[in-house]
């Protein structure tokens, strides 16, 4: 089974515990409009086998100690999830810790995607789960796609009780409103699985990357969130920061 990778982070502090061997996915259907990878955007052909993407993440395996592990990030992974259950299988053999950063935009209960998102997580040690916006229009606006699916992933994790961190990019004029922060909140609360909640500040560090594209950058102007704001957005999502 052969993936399209975008590039590797050797050793990565922030997606999972411990130290991560961070693969990005080449591929994503969602256009965020503060995306900082948007160079991942576009689907590329399948170059990479997993037992070589496998062989090459061991050889960083001295500096995970005992909590780290890979971590398959993007782009979007689900896109290529035949890839995920190989990479993730053969790597359970090997006793490594695997963790999924997805945003579950091509999550459907259809077939045959459920059975095999299924099987993925019976090889999945966690998930890192991106809610973008809690409402479906303001999702809709800032990434191109609803958020209907994104719940439902959410809540099927829940119910499978998969442990998840839930990630938040906090962005100005666009999810700060602490009634959308409030109705996120409620929403998390019912779940049964969640481990952690991060707020992650909005930042400008890829606007390169989309002139580069051509791409106009649809938040030009807006700037990261101030302290208050995240105090006030950790504060409602109780994430104990």
């Amino acid at each position: 089974m052969l993936g399209a990778i975008h590039s590797i982070e050797t050793f990565g502090l922030v997606d999972g515990p411990g130290v991560r061997y961070v693969i990005f996915m080449q591929g994503c259907h969602m256009r965020c409009k503060f995306c900082h990878n948007a160079d991942t955007w576009k689907t590329k052909e399948p170059d990479q086998s997993a037992e070589v993407v496998l062989k090459k993440a061991l050889r960083y395996r001295p500096y995970w100690k005992d909590n780290g592990g890979i971590t398959v990030s993007g782009g979007e992974p689900l896109l290529q999830i035949d890839f995920l259950i190989e990479l993730f299988t053969l790597a359970k053999k090997e006793g490594v810790n695997t963790v999924l950063d997805t945003c579950g935009q091509p999550f459907t209960f259809e077939e045959p995607f459920f059975s095999k998102f299924k099987q993925l997580m019976n090889v999945t040690d966690l998930v890192l789960l991106d809610i973008k916006h809690i409402d479906e229009m303001a999702h809709k606006d800032l990434t191109g796609h609803t958020n209907c699916n994104v719940l439902e992933l959410a809540q099927c994790l829940s119910d499978i009780q998969k442990p998840v961190w839930i990630r938040h990019v906090l962005v100005p004029t666009i999810n700060t409103d602490e009634k959308y922060l409030e109705r996120l909140h409620q929403f998390i609360i019912q779940l049964k699985n969640v481990e952690r909640i991060e707020v992650l500040p909005y930042h400008t560090l890829g606007a390169y990357k989309w002139k580069e594209l051509g791409l106009g950058y649809p938040l030009e102007g807006i700037d990261p969130p101030t302290e208050k704001q995240l105090q006030i957005a950790n504060t409602i999502l109780e994430t104990g920061k």
